[in-house]
């Protein structure tokens, strides 16, 4: 019979991927022998050490930079000092180049003449869609975990605000009991499912209707731009509404599902032990087979 040493069993998860102490000590090394000692530098490594790629086989660099980040916030790791800012986000406020300015305005949807969402394409619009989670967003600026779409929402007079999505959320009872799959299969088949982790309009921005809106417009881009980025399919949204800050009124209203409450953990699994508030489950399915593209039949 084999043997398995216990080193190599997982002692948690980390942004979806199992996480053993054989490959915390990998991650250590990493840390030590990084040359020059930047933390980019360091998530390269430990992309390789981990074999941690994406289906295109490309390092998952940014899922990477995001768990190393909560392992050093864990206390499980020492990273150096981020070259820029002071590492939770809230220095990249100064580096946008201009903020909207705040103008009332409302009326109907119908009346936004060129309403539309402009994915990040290029490091201007990166630093504005950061700049305006991290003034107007409640939760902040943090990066988004793994594969990710994000969009500033437009209209032809300027900015309304910004959307984002992540990496989904490793474990939820209320979804996976929806879905129907167990652990196994949740664990093959996660990346089919994204997280809709940031949801902003801006708060002098009355407009009837836009945020379910924009919800609907952004379940029809992510079904091209999500294959044509990472080469894989996306078939069914999430989020997480705090509660009893909101009701979750715009994603009803955009037909999303409400499937319960979370149990109020964060995403660190067995690593993030603070307790948070608890939030209620939306879901949206992009395709109707999805629950068969998730696996489950």
């Amino acid at each position: 019979m084999g043997h398995v040493s216990m080193n190599e069993e997982p002692v948690g998860k980390l942004c979806g991927r199992a996480l053993s102490a054989a490959d915390l000590e990998r991650i250590r090394a990493a840390v030590r022998e990084a040359d020059p000692p930047q933390r980019a530098e360091i998530a390269r490594r430990v992309c390789a050490a981990l074999n941690w790629l994406d289906v295109q086989g490309r390092p998952k660099l940014m899922s990477c930079r995001v768990g190393l980040l909560r392992l050093h916030r864990a206390g499980l790791i020492a990273l150096p000092a981020p070259r820029n800012g002071n590492g939770n986000g809230q220095a990249l406020q100064s580096r946008c180049d201009a903020l909207p300015e705040a103008v009332t305005l409302s009326g109907s949807v119908q009346a936004l003449a060129g309403l539309r969402l402009e994915a990040i394409a290029t490091a201007a619009d990166s630093r504005l869609w950061n700049a305006l989670i991290a003034h107007w967003h409640y939760l902040g600026y943090v990066p988004l975990s793994g594969a990710q779409l994000r969009y500033l929402i437009r209209w032809d007079g300027g900015v309304l605000g910004a959307l984002g999505f992540g990496a989904a959320a490793w474990k939820v009872a209320a979804r996976d009991r929806w879905i129907g799959w167990d652990a196994a299969t949740r664990e093959r088949q996660l990346g089919g499912v994204l997280n809709n982790a940031r949801f902003l309009i801006l708060p002098w921005v009355q407009v009837k209707n836009l945020a379910s809106k924009v919800l609907a417009m952004a379940a029809a881009r992510v079904v091209v731009d999500f294959p044509a980025r990472y080469g894989a399919s996306v078939v069914l949204l999430e989020t997480f509404v705090e509660q009893p800050r909101f009701r979750g009124t715009c994603y009803r209203a955009a037909n999303w599902q409400y499937l319960g409450e979370t149990a109020g953990r964060g995403k660190l699994d067995r690593f993030g032990r603070a307790a948070l508030p608890c939030k209620g489950v939306f879901a949206y399915p992009l395709r109707r087979d999805f629950r068969a593209a998730l696996g489950v039949s």
